[in-house]
């Protein structure tokens, strides 16, 4: 019983009980006191209205018509109905239905509230003294008690509806209690499946799209990306473990076959600098994947700066032209002016100088390929790199940002994966994606900065000299691009 009485449900029933009862008294308050006002002011008017009636009567026929009135009066009123007493001078009793006069009246005249003898019982009266000629007293009065069934048919029907309120704030608790604990316990099945490592499961959500179902909604996002992620390190965990074995494995078998064949100078440092390559190899990897870490936690964005995507795209053509040149192939910029964004220019000339490598790898002889740099029409910034190779099948265009992957095109080239995962990264850092669409014939790869990240006026006015030889930096490891 106290654990229901301690459920959340029954905290909010008792808690919207306790508003509704304040809220109907204070509800009630002022119509008690208007009710108290208004009862006695009316009371008040009749008293004096009585009393001045009396009194024209004493003025016209004096102390016995006065008296006669009131004995007819009296006989034909309801008993306690009114209170009306003449008295001589001395306070004997004329006529009227009051045994006595009642001792706690003031010879002053006015209006008096003391408890008086009505009919062998003490009652609480208001009586109006009138002060006649020749020494006679009237005295009009009414029982305040008169209205006591009307006050208790007050409070009792603030009771009763205190009562129905509680009554049904209760039994709504058990109902609210019950609904909540059968969406909790759904709730619970599902986060103990996932608990035992069924990552399928996902809260159930309703069509009414209530507070439960919103959060609801938000959990079964976060356990999408749990599972994203958790796939995702397996995956990489695995491919970490492909691709380092085939290098690892050279780099074994090259010592291994000097230790013992001996070969002469010129042979060993030729294995040698195999396996320094080999070696090469597996740290480009190691670094590829701490850069990628890096980028996913977000902590590059503190090294935003203005950067000049036009310039910044410029130099990483001119860095791979000779490249493109030793292939026979037309590497070409363009650009309608200086186009600039909020970023990280080491990151983003890394994404624009993979861009430009994968797309030299797969492009055949006197093949081109064109790098551009625009505005999108919905205020983006695009870095667009489009060759005129073999292009990337459809249903391997969502693979090829994963890491470690490689296609069946891919097999015979050298890389192991990370580059268009780590374009994606820096993508997905700067507020944009990546996108890849056929270039009939070829491949055009968008990386898409959102104008979230773009520069402001003031920004620009404010740092007119634009962060630029980014891709210089890069080129100080030159195989931090070629993954």
């Amino acid at each position: 019983m106290s654990k229901v009485i301690r459920s959340s449900a029954f905290a909010l029933s008792f808690g919207y009980i306790a508003f509704g009862i304040a809220a109907l008294i204070l509800f009630a308050a002022p119509l008690w006191h208007a009710w108290q006002v208004t009862v006695e002011a009316g009371r008040s008017e009749i008293l004096h209205a009585d009393t001045v009636r009396l009194t024209d009567v004493f003025q016209r026929e004096g102390a016995p018509g006065l008296k006669t009135f009131i004995d007819t009066r009296v006989g034909m009123q309801i008993a306690g109905d009114r209170i009306l007493l003449l008295t001589d001078a001395s306070l004997h009793r004329l006529a009227g239905n009051l045994a006595q006069w009642p001792q706690d009246i003031p010879a002053k005249p006015g209006m008096y509230t003391v408890t008086a003898n009505l009919g062998g019982r003490r009652a609480e009266c208001v009586f109006v003294r009138t002060a006649l000629p020749g020494g006679y007293n009237l005295l009009v009065g009414r029982d305040v008690a008169r209205f006591a069934p009307l006050t208790r048919h007050f409070w009792s029907g603030l009771a009763g509806a205190i009562a129905v309120l509680s009554i049904v704030g209760v039994l709504g608790g058990v109902f609210i209690r019950r609904a909540l604990l059968a969406r909790i316990d759904s709730i619970r099945q599902t986060v103990l499946a996932i608990v035992q490592g069924d990552l399928s499961h996902r809260l159930p959500t309703l069509r009414g799209g209530d507070e439960l179902d919103t959060l609801s909604r938000t959990i079964n996002g976060m356990l999408d990306q749990i599972e994203q992620l958790i796939h995702g390190i397996r995956d990489v965990s695995n491919a970490i473990a492909h691709d380092l074995r085939t290098p690892l494995a050279e780099l074994r078998s090259r010592l291994e076959e000097l230790s013992l064949t001996r070969p002469t100078d010129e042979e060993t440092f030729a294995e040698i600098d195999g396996a320094v390559a080999d070696v090469d190899r597996v740290i480009r990897i190691f670094n590829a994947l701490l850069r990628l870490a890096e980028i996913d936690t977000g902590m590059r964005r503190s090294g935003f700066v203005q950067v000049n995507a036009n310039e910044l795209a410029s130099e990483a053509v001119e860095f791979y032209l000779p490249a493109a040149e030793l292939k026979d192939v037309a590497l070409s910029f363009g650009s309608p002016g200086p186009v600039l964004v909020s970023g990280d220019p080491v990151l983003l000339a890394q994404a624009v100088g993979n861009l430009i490598d994968n797309a030299l790898k797969y492009v055949g002889d006197k093949g081109s390929v064109q790098v551009d740099v625009q505005h999108r029409t919905d205020g983006a910034v695009e870095i667009c790199v489009c060759d005129d190779g073999p292009g990337i099948p459809d249903d391997e265009k969502p693979k090829v940002a994963q890491r470690f992957y490689r296609g069946d095109a891919s097999r015979g080239t050298p890389g192991v994966g990370l580059g268009l995962s780590l374009v994606q990264a820096v993508a997905k850092l700067h507020g944009g994606t990546l996108e890849l669409t056929d270039n009939y014939p070829g491949l055009c790869a968008r990386m898409i900065i959102e104008p979230g990240a773009l520069l402001s006026g003031r920004e620009r006015a404010a740092t007119p000299e634009l962060k630029s030889g980014a891709a210089v930096e890069a080129k100080s490891t030159p195989g931090a691009l070629a993954l």
